[in-house]
């Protein structure tokens, strides 16, 4: 048997040039659009960590998720607000959705490890700031803390900065309260009010945020009876790490350097393949992020946990954003018109459903958007009562960094979340 690395013949590789050169102009015009609505020059392939919205001239007016409004009692609260992780891809978009929502902070600090402490970040609206080592009583001393960091890392130090009445808010993004009782797990068009009585509130799994703005407003509306899911996932569920390793490998594979990509973070090489593999496979036969769609999917709607939810995951060559089949069975008669209409209204969803011109979601349109994109709704052939759609929606934005500020911004207005008072 030939060895998959093995060098192609001259003849293989000019029959791949074509599909080649067609992804390369793909990878190189999504750059030039990201980077042109930022005013940076970067060459084909540069990752920037924001979308553009330049490639949306077309479409429809997008609905976007309101700025910041405080809430009547807090009119005059600025926060200390700590980022745990602010040079990660997440971190990052929590710092830049702070920025532009307006979100009224007083006082921004940003922590780190030995490796980071000392640097200086510039940011748009707060100026230079200047990289702390981590340390549990400095991040009790804002009103707010965002953890953008590893589930052993929250589970070792989110109790603990948020202990006690003189303790901090602990907004988590890692999975290591999710499944916790006693911890809220939060989106906040659906169940910001769970965050009441509490100062550690925990991040829903990306999936799950993406999907669930378009399963609530139809769950309202019609009754869930159950739910099937197959998901279509970035690189940027892998972080920054992730979306490196996807644009070095298909540079390398572009440029003839490689027949087959190197792989380190994925499971197997991610340019010009699919991998129905994301997390560790567990004794059911399902991985643990498809499980995490079913576990949090209960959580959050307060289903019950037998309730069927299932899910297949599946890794795709793109940058940014995550896109989702959805199918559900209904407890009632489902009209679709209706749902469109639910979804039309619904706070943080963007109806793109015309197929007559080619309108629907997809990552490249839901890259950089608050919203989330919902499409291709019709009524299922194979249940009595059922729809199946399209959803797209930015895994850093609403899957991460946009719903963690959100959280926060429920809790200002419900009076969880409040200012310490100075000395």
């Amino acid at each position: 048997k030939k060895n998959t690395t093995q060098k192609l013949s001259n003849s293989t590789r000019q029959a791949m040039k074509i599909p080649c050169l067609a992804v390369a102009a793909l990878f190189a015009l999504s750059s030039f659009h990201t980077t042109e609505a930022f005013g940076v020059a970067h060459s084909p392939l540069k990752h920037t960590s924001v979308g553009s919205t330049a490639f949306l001239k077309t479409s429809r007016p997008r609905q976007a998720v309101p700025r910041f409004q405080s809430s009547s009692n807090n009119l005059e609260m600025n926060y200390k607000v700590g980022i745990v992780g602010a040079t990660g891809a997440v971190g990052f978009e929590i710092r830049k959705v702070l920025e532009t929502r307006g979100f009224p902070v007083d006082e921004l600090r940003i922590f780190g490890s030995s490796r980071s402490a000392g640097s200086d970040v510039e940011t748009e609206k707060y100026g230079t700031i200047k990289v702390e080592l981590f340390d549990v009583e400095k991040a009790r001393e804002c009103d707010v803390v965002f953890l953008a960091v590893s589930g052993d890392f929250a589970l070792e130090h989110a109790e603990a900065i948020s202990a006690g009445d003189d303790g901090a808010v602990v907004i988590d993004n890692s999975s290591a309260f999710r499944y916790n009782p006693d911890v809220p797990l939060c989106v906040p068009e659906i169940n910001g009010d769970k965050t009441k009585g509490s100062k550690l509130i925990a991040n829903p799994n990306c999936t799950t945020a993406i999907g669930l703005m378009a399963l609530w407003p139809l769950h309202k509306l019609f009754g869930l009876k159950k739910v099937i899911m197959s998901t279509y996932q970035a690189a940027s569920g892998a972080g920054q790490p992730g979306m490196d390793e996807l644009k070095e490998g298909t540079r390398a594979v572009l440029s003839g350097e490689r027949d087959v990509a190197e792989n380190k973070i994925f499971a197997h090489p991610l340019p010009f393949n699919v991998i129905p593999q994301i997390d560790k496979f567990q004794e059911n036969g399902y991985t643990k992020e498809e499980m995490k769609v079913t576990w949090e999917t209960r959580k959050i709607c307060d289903l019950p946990d037998d309730f069927p939810v299932s899910c297949t995951a599946v890794r795709i060559p793109t940058y940014r954003a995550h896109s989702e089949v959805i199918i559900i069975e209904t407890e009632k008669p489902v009209d679709i018109e209706a749902a469109k209409k639910a979804l039309d209204e619904a706070p943080g969803v963007k109806l793109v459903d015309d197929p007559e011109n080619l309108q629907y979601p997809m990552p490249l349109t839901a890259t950089g958007q608050y919203d989330v994109e919902v499409g291709r709704l019709r009524k299922s052939i194979v249940f009595d009562n059922g729809i199946e759609f399209f959803v797209s929606g930015d895994q850093l934005l609403r899957g991460a960094a946009l719903n963690a500020v959100l959280v926060a911004e429920a809790m200002d207005k419900n009076g969880a979340l409040k200012a310490k008072e100075t000395a």
